[in-house]
């Protein structure tokens, strides 16, 4: 599946400055795909059966945190276009709260540095602060990543 007709403009280092903010569109999470997700990669009873995630201290069916991460990589792509592609180069994710059926879920975030390569003058590194909320405003994500983000190529005449 491609990126929506109106997502933003890929953005390359040059772009690129500290406090740079951008949010995206909400996206409602099934029940179904909880399921799915979980039963292929993470398929334990909280997310793939309602009835014994009622017994659990979730108290009813939750996302994988990995789902979370999955859903909120695309919110991020459709808000926050790399150019020449969002490579990562590590990050640190936490889910301080779970994603549940009929939740909408968007993406917030913050450019938080930028550091041009030293050594090649085609890139860089971008640290990003992102936070995946839900409907009401309750953080079910937090992700600090570094990508690696290039520089525009320059057009020869």
């Amino acid at each position: 599946m491609a990126l929506p007709q109106d997502a933003p403009p890929a953005r390359y280092l040059d772009d690129m400055k500290t406090g740079l903010r951008f949010a995206g569109k909400a996206r409602v999470v099934r029940e179904r795909e909880i399921i799915a997700f979980a039963r292929q990669f993470d398929p334990q009873p909280f997310h793939i059966d309602t009835s014994l995630a009622d017994q659990t201290l979730f108290g009813g069916l939750i996302a994988s945190g990995w789902h979370t991460a999955a859903m909120t990589m695309r919110l991020l792509l459709e808000a926050f276009p790399i150019g020449e592609g969002t490579i990562g180069l590590g990050s640190e994710v936490t889910w301080p709260n779970p994603v549940r059926a009929n939740d909408s879920i968007h993406i917030e975030g913050e450019v938080s540095a930028v550091k041009p390569s030293r050594s090649h003058d085609d890139r860089g590194i971008v640290t990003v602060r992102a936070e995946t909320k839900n409907q009401n405003g309750e953080v079910v994500q937090a992700m600090t990543a570094n990508l690696l983000v290039f520089r525009r190529k320059s057009k020869s005449v």
